[in-house]
């Protein structure tokens, strides 16, 4: 399984959403249909603040051998976030199935959490030609 391609999408998708919230969050708010309350801004970038981690700790490791027992954190938290976001989205979906949007980011939280479920529960393969 190629995880260097599977960390540089998903960091490239952290980053645009991490980047969006830290800048735009009232235009985000405004958008979902949400008022701008003092506090709310501020947990957008909060929540910003921690896809744009996210998405550079994805981009540090993406060279790293990544499956099985190897860098295991990364795994389990890339899983984790991914997994649970795609059941938080999924609820959404069923709630609002007139936003086709959210049935896009919904596909690909679950193609996210498939990915790094395999990368999660299997042993990587080496790609050493044998050596």
């Amino acid at each position: 399984m190629n995880t260097k391609l599977i960390m540089t999408s998903s960091a490239l998708m952290m980053t645009l959403i991490g980047i969006s919230l830290i800048f735009l969050p009232n235009v985000i708010l405004n958008y979902i249909g949400l008022s701008s309350t003092k506090l709310a801004p501020i947990f957008l970038q909060l929540l910003g603040a921690t896809y744009f981690a996210f998405a550079m700790l994805n981009w540090m490791a993406k060279g790293n051998l990544i499956g099985g027992i190897y860098n295991r954190p990364i795994a389990v938290g890339n899983f984790t976030h991914f997994f649970i976001g795609a059941l938080v989205l999924i609820k959404i979906v069923f709630a609002n199935q007139e936003i086709f949007f959210l049935w896009i980011v919904n596909v690909v939280y679950l193609l996210f959490t498939l990915s790094f479920g395999l990368v999660l529960f299997k042993h990587p393969l080496k790609t050493d030609n044998g050596k």
